[in-house]
């Protein structure tokens, strides 16, 4: 399953709409469109919309070591 499905379930199952994301995300509905339809998603908008969708996003190694990405790993200038 693509990026972009996965979030799009996520979505769902958090009952929210995509142009909610998009204003979250600080974009137009068109734009998050274009992410979605080119599944071309940077770590900055997972981590964003991890927190907006109130999920982790991690790297699992095993059962006892993840690494948690959230806020804090957006570089900020």
């Amino acid at each position: 399953m693509a990026v972009s499905e996965k979030i799009k379930a996520l979505l769902q199952i958090k009952g929210k709409k995509k142009n909610e994301l998009a204003e979250y995300l600080g974009m137009n509905s068109q734009s998050l469109s274009n992410k979605f339809s080119r599944d071309s998603f940077s770590a900055e908008d997972l981590i964003k919309i991890s927190t907006f969708l109130e999920c982790s996003l991690a790297f699992e190694i095993d059962d006892k070591q993840k690494i948690l990405l959230d806020m804090t790993d957006i570089k900020r200038d």
